[in-house]
């Protein structure tokens, strides 16, 4: 890789880092942000749910719209959008003015991580499009790793409004750096979105996409309310959740690295393990909260095993969608935040149903077992017409 590619996925990763600590931070500010807005925590619950969806609806809306603007001209154009948003949320003055914030800034959140990962594919030699994948998703685990305890501890000793301020920060230099680092690069030679949307009747394509929506649900029906969780099973205070959280995000960048190394051959087979640890994991994590260390050892095996997933799953959408080279990538990321959504609100549901966060975890971890049984059909399915 080039010194200047180089520069332009640090750009890219710097990027979804700070889109990912806007998507997540306010998993470890549910409580703060509830007590400020005089709003319970399962309806703070909503900023995540209503962001997820928010990013799958629009997300491929905005793509399809844009499929004529150059990556050079598009991106800027939805960093901007993304200050904009950030700008509002740290200004808000009432709860439905930060879920407006929210919505606005979910708009550019698939596009930017769809455009970034087909150019970062595109400028990296023939066989390493997984790995320029996973570079590119690096940013959004690294934002969980540090990001998400950053500003949790400083929602905790100050105030979740500078937490927005730092982001819109970091936005802005992400935005000069994006001015001056992308490449003249063409995603398609045909820009057809009649063609594109033929990819809604590729079975292989709907088979993936199932995997993500009835399998990784289940991660986000505990992780919307991993916070208070940990609030109520540990021994620890604000130091001690920061800790938890860092060990989480530790797990998912080194979860993310290991799995962008697999082959397009192993997707499959690996994100079985993947989705088998998860289910472990999370059948362990109320019992395993109660202690200090075998606190931080279980949250980091969840963070492993969450974002272990990621550029499995990622891969495997872009690579099953032949017929949308331009639209794959951004459908990627809409299809894991329908996941998002639903998990967020069947947990919202089940909390205000006075269903007890053991229990919680392991309808989550039922949830899972049907993507593992989804990924059996898209082996058979691979098997009798790929050979894979």
């Amino acid at each position: 890789m080039t010194q200047g590619y180089r520069i332009l996925f640090i750009i890219f990763m710097l990027g979804t880092f700070t889109i990912g600590m806007t998507e997540y931070v306010v998993t470890g500010l549910l409580t703060q942000i509830a007590k400020d807005m005089n709003t319970s925590v399962s309806s703070a619950g909503l900023l995540i749910s209503v962001y997820a969806i928010s990013v799958a609806v629009l997300g491929p809306i905005v793509r399809a719209f844009t499929l004529n603007v150059s990556p050079k001209k598009l991106l800027p154009i939805l960093a901007l959008i993304f200050i904009f948003s950030n700008v509002i949320a740290m200004l808000a003055p009432t709860f439905n003015i930060l879920l407006l914030s929210r919505f606005l800034s979910a708009s550019m959140h698939a596009p930017f991580f769809g455009v970034c990962m087909s150019v970062g594919a595109a400028v990296v030699p023939k066989g390493r499009e997984t790995g320029a994948i996973a570079l590119v998703q690096a940013g959004l685990t690294i934002a969980v790793m540090l990001g998400v305890p950053f500003g949790t501890f400083i929602g905790g000793v100050a105030s979740w409004r500078i937490v927005f301020g730092i982001i819109v920060a970091i936005g802005v230099i992400v935005l000069i750096g994006l001015l001056k680092v992308i490449p003249n690069v063409s995603l398609s030679s045909e820009m057809n979105l009649k063609q594109e949307l033929k990819v809604f009747k590729n079975p292989y394509f709907l088979l993936v996409i199932s995997i993500v929506i009835f399998g990784y649900s289940g991660v986000f029906t505990t992780y919307t309310f991993m916070e208070p969780m940990i609030q109520q099973f540990s021994p620890f205070n604000v130091s001690g959740l920061t800790l938890c959280l860092l060990a989480f995000g530790t797990g998912a960048v080194i979860g993310n690295i290991i799995s962008g190394k697999a082959s397009q051959e192993n997707l499959t087979k690996y994100l079985s393990y993947v989705f088998v640890f998860l289910i472990i994991t999370l059948m362990l994590l109320t019992y395993a909260l109660g202690f200090a260390v075998t606190a931080i050892v279980v949250c980091f095996m969840f963070g492993f095993a969450n974002f272990g997933s990621v550029p499995l799953l990622n891969s495997k959408i872009i690579l099953s969608a032949k017929e949308a080279p331009l639209l794959s990538s951004t459908l990627a990321a809409s299809v894991f935040n329908v996941a998002n959504f639903l998990g967020a609100i069947i947990g919202t549901l089940l909390l205000n149903a006075g269903v007890e966060y053991v229990i919680i975890t392991f309808i989550s971890s039922g949830i899972i077992l049907i993507g593992i049984i989804l990924n059996l059909f898209v082996k058979k399915f691979e098997t009798k017409n790929y050979n894979v």
